[in-house]
């Protein structure tokens, strides 16, 4: 199977080049990586570039956009960048973070999963970050969920589902819309890729109320929100978040947010969610 390789940047000089060398060191190599350099002010654009003229099945593309970092919407359309720049020989989609190292049997595992059922829309396996010179788990999301920093894609699947959303929660209604659409969501805990800077560092004050709003445009409805954000603010040790989740969902709900999905998507997603909860409840 061919699979390749999309991953935004944004002033990554510090970083990337340790993920692009666990990308070289795969035991199957990509067909194709394309680095979308986004605006960057420092060297990230000369390291890829390095990488590239070393390994043909490397490539750099330049893009212009607003240095603000809105959690969501310019990673994905960096990513969208890269999409117009590739072709369609390929059987597996991934949309990588520009500051992860994958070990070396990342993608030959990855491969197996996809081949072993053709059903299985995603797979990917668990973040780590490096606390008191020990890699633990970054421990943000249910153990069912693939972290937005890697996410491999059946080409199918990745059509099917209309892509990816450029806004906060795209990396939650993709894997929604795979089990709206009978897709298998697979993650693999032997498969633990070091996550080299801890998620949401860059994002900025304007951005607090951002998940609230995603989880809107999902179309969880008030109290599954709420769950839903009391859960993710104790999660990163917070609880405050929570008051802005809520803030921002209700801010999303009387502007009349776009919903990313449709009124049927969102009534299999309410549905989906409680069923989830109840097992957790009564498991």
């Amino acid at each position: 199977m061919r699979y390749y390789i999309i991953i935004p940047a944004h002033n990554e000089a510090a970083f990337i080049s340790l993920t692009l060398q666990s990308l070289v060191s795969q035991s199957v190599l990509p067909a194709k990586v394309v680095v979308v350099n986004d605006n960057s002010t420092d060297k990230t654009g000369e390291i890829v570039q390095a990488f590239a003229e070393k390994h043909p099945w490397i490539s750099l593309v330049n893009k212009t956009s607003e240095a603000i970092h809105l959690p969501g919407s310019k990673v994905i359309q960096a990513f969208q960048k890269g999409l117009e720049t590739i072709d369609t020989n390929y059987d597996i989609l991934v949309k990588a973070d520009a500051d992860l190292i994958f070990p070396n049997n990342y993608f030959e595992t990855i491969l197996t999963h996809f081949k072993s059922d053709d059903k299985i829309g995603m797979v990917g396996g668990f973040a780590y970050i490096e606390k008191n010179n020990d890699w633990i788990l970054e421990n943000l999301t249910d153990k069912d969920h693939i972290r937005g920093a890697f996410k491999a894609y059946r080409k199918a699947c990745f059509e099917q589902i209309g892509g990816l959303k450029p806004a906060m929660g795209w990396d939650t209604v993709d894997e929604l819309l795979c089990k709206f659409y009978n897709w298998k969501v697979v993650t693999d805990e032997t498969l633990k890729v070091k996550h080299l800077k801890p998620t949401g560092a860059n994002y900025n004050k304007a951005s607090r109320y951002k998940q609230g709003e995603a989880f809107y445009t999902l179309g969880y409805g008030f109290f599954i929100t709420t769950i839903a954000s009391l859960k993710l603010a104790l999660r990163k040790g917070k609880p405050l978040l929570f008051l802005d989740y809520i803030k921002g969902f209700w801010k999303a709900k009387s502007e009349n947010k776009t919903m990313l999905v449709t009124p049927e998507q969102a009534k299999f997603i309410r549905s989906y969610r409680w069923k989830k909860m109840k097992e957790k409840l009564f498991k």
